[in-house]
């Protein structure tokens, strides 16, 4: 298994539990959406992961320890590069506040920023990140 992919399943199953009714968790996480409701984002758990509904990009070929749905997302953890979700659920959820293109969104070592060209989210301790738009996604 790839180094980098087990931390990184490992927040995003994290990243997940909030997405469970009544989680009592909740106040720990932030959770958002663009304004073209096309990347939803959520931060909390020691990473940030974005998912995104529509892409003109592919994703690299799926690896074999995911058995579940592989590209539709990006996530940083508190080390190493972003990777690729490995995921079988999103963080999209009904209602989630939409972050304006310009503005922020900041927890703890993670920071997301809304742009018209995109979503762009860096672990400011690091610098490690990914850049996600439906025309392209850059992990560094």
């Amino acid at each position: 298994m790839n180094r980098l992919a087990t931390p990184l399943v490992i927040a995003a199953a994290a990243l997940s539990l909030v997405l469970l009714p009544g989680s009592a968790s909740a106040a720990k996480y932030k959770q958002f959406t663009t304004p073209s409701g096309n990347i939803g984002c959520i931060m909390g758990g020691g990473a940030v992961r974005c998912d995104i509904r529509e892409k003109s990009w592919e994703a690299p070929p799926k690896p074999s320890y995911c058995d579940v749905d592989w590209g539709f997302g990006v996530a940083v953890g508190r080390k190493g590069p972003a990777n690729f979700v490995c995921a079988g659920d999103t963080v999209f959820e009904p209602g989630e506040p939409v972050l304006d293109y310009g503005e922020r969104q900041i927890k703890n070592r993670f920071r997301c920023t809304s742009k018209q060209k995109g979503m762009r989210c860096v672990n400011t301790k690091n610098k490690h990140g990914f850049f996600l738009s439906r025309q392209t996604v850059r992990v560094f």
